[in-house]
């Protein structure tokens, strides 16, 4: 019932910049929470953004400066802009709704390289 459609992620040169969209359905929208997550081969998932019902925003250290989440309630979808990506940011990005219970989508590849 519950669908997370992600896209946007591909190859990208340090410096460059993407972006990342991810459009729900079979769960209220607009009253949740959306967020992104990144994970490393190896390494735990991690959060990189997060955007309220209220459109208040909160980011990883790591990420602050660099990337703007937003949603459009309307189109029942969340986005990461992703811009001066550095090699660090290669990952598995994943969106995640924050409502009663918790879903993911099913993660886009960036690969930041040279």
């Amino acid at each position: 019932q519950v669908q997370l459609v992600e896209s946007g992620g591909g190859l990208v040169q340090p410096g460059g910049s993407l972006r990342l969209s991810c459009a729900a359905s079979g769960t209220p929208f607009s009253s949740n929470a959306m967020g992104w997550y990144r994970q490393v081969p190896g390494k735990e998932r991690e959060l990189v953004a997060r955007i309220g019902s209220g459109f208040g925003t909160t980011y990883a250290d790591s990420v602050k400066g660099r990337f703007t989440i937003s949603r459009d309630n309307a189109k029942n979808s969340v986005y990461l802009r992703m811009n001066s990506l550095k090699y660090e940011d290669t990952a598995v990005y994943y969106c995640k709704v924050m409502g009663e219970n918790d879903y993911w989508g099913q993660g886009t590849q960036v690969t930041v390289s040279s």
